[in-house]
C-alpha cells in the first residue's frame, strides 16, 4: 500500500500537494517536488506542514517514508507521519527487541511529530521520538455505540483477556456503559489454550467486544462460543484488522465487526465495516 502525502498551512488550511512518489527503474524509493509551474512551488516551505500517511507494514513503504522526511527537512517544512499501525508494537521483549528496531527506524527519519492509533503495547509508545497517541474509546463511542443518552446500539462491553481489561475498560467509560471480563485458560502444563471463559452476562441487549488487534480471531471465535449468545447478540471491534488464516470465520460468530483503515486486511471478512482514522489522526497536528 503505497505512501499516501499532503501538504497543509500551519494555520491548518489544505495546499496543493508538495511531493510524489516514484521508484527508479532498480527498485529504489525516491520523492519529487512538484513542478516549478505548480502554486505550491512558490510557498513558503517554512509556511506548509506536509503529511505522510503510511498504512500496514510494507518496508518499501517505510523506506519512502524516510525519502519523504528527508525532503521534508532540506526544504524546511514541518513534518507528520500518520502511523496508525505502528510496527512492531508487539514484538516488545526478547530477542530480537522488535519494537526498538522499528522504532530506531522511525527514529531514525527524525519527523516532527509522529501520529498513531491505539498501539498494542505501552512499550513502543516509549520508544518513538515525537509520538502522539489516538485512542479508539472516542471511536468505539462515535462509530460504533453511540454516545450516552443516545439510543446506543449495545448495552455492555467485553474485554477478551486481562491484556485487553483497560481498553476495554476507557471504550466504556466514554460509552457509559457496564465492562465485562472474560479470560483465556490454558493448560499449566503445556501452556496451551485449554478454554474460554466469561462473566455472567445480561439476559437481554446487545454487547461489543473491544480489543486492538485481531490476526486469526481464534481468540474471538472461542470468546463467542464462551458467552453462549447468538451472534445477533455480539458484535467485534478491533481498532486493527489483520484478519489473517481462519479470520473469514469470524462472521459467523459475530453480527457485527468494525475496525479501521490502519492495516490493509489480508482477507475479507464478510459484513465488516471499516472507519476511516484521517479525520481523527489529523486533528492531532500540531
Amino acid at each position: 500500500m503505497a505512501v499516501e502525502l499532503s501538504t497543509r498551512t500551519r494555520s491548518g488550511n489544505a495546499a496543493p500537494t508538495t511531493f510524489s512518489t516514484m521508484r527508479f527503474p532498480a527498485g529504489e524509493a525516491h520523492v519529487k517536488v512538484a513542478a516549478p509551474s505548480s502554486e505550491q512551488h512558490d510557498a513558503d516551505p517554512g509556511e506548509l506542514v506536509e503529511i505522510a500517511t503510511l498504512r500496514g507494514t510494507s518496508g518499501d513503504d517505510l523506506l519512502v517514508l524516510g525519502m519523504w522526511a528527508d525532503a521534508v527537512r532540506q526544504r524546511g517544512s514541518r513534518s507528520v507521519a500518520l502511523v496508525p499501525y505502528l510496527p512492531g508494537a508487539r514484538q516488545d521483549r526478547g530477542i530480537p527487541f522488535g519494537a526498538k528496531v522499528y522504532a530506531d527506524v522511525l527514529n531514525g527519519f527524525h519527523v516532527d511529530q509522529v501520529v498513531a492509533f491505539d498501539p498494542h503495547s505501552p512499550v513502543i509508545v516509549g520508544l518513538v521520538d515525537n509520538l502522539t497517541v489516538v485512542a479508539s474509546d472516542r471511536i468505539v463511542r462515535d462509530e460504533v455505540v453511540g454516545a450516552p443518552g443516545t439510543e446506543q446500539r449495545y448495552q455492555g462491553i467485553i474485554a477478551p483477556d486481562a491484556g485487553a481489561v483497560a481498553r476495554a475498560t476507557a471504550a466504556a467509560d466514554a460509552c457509559g456503559l457496564p465492562v465485562f471480563r472474560a479470560e483465556k485458560h490454558r493448560n499449566p502444563d503445556t501452556g496451551k489454550l485449554d478454554g474460554f471463559s466469561c462473566e455472567p452476562l445480561p439476559e437481554t441487549g446487545r454487547f461489543l467486544v473491544v480489543d486492538d488487534i485481531c490476526d486469526g480471531g481464534g481468540t474471538f471465535m472461542g470468546l463467542a462460543g464462551s458467552t453462549g449468545l447468538p451472534k445477533e447478540r455480539l458484535g467485534l471491534w478491533v481498532s486493527h484488522g489483520v484478519f489473517s488464516g481462519r479470520a473469514p470465520q469470524l462472521a459467523e460468530h459475530f453480527g457485527e465487526i468494525v475496525t479501521s483503515d490502519s492495516y490493509p486486511a489480508q482477507n475479507p471478512v464478510e459484513g465488516l465495516r471499516t472507519v476511516p482514522l484521517t479525520p481523527y489522526l489529523t486533528e492531532e497536528i500540531r
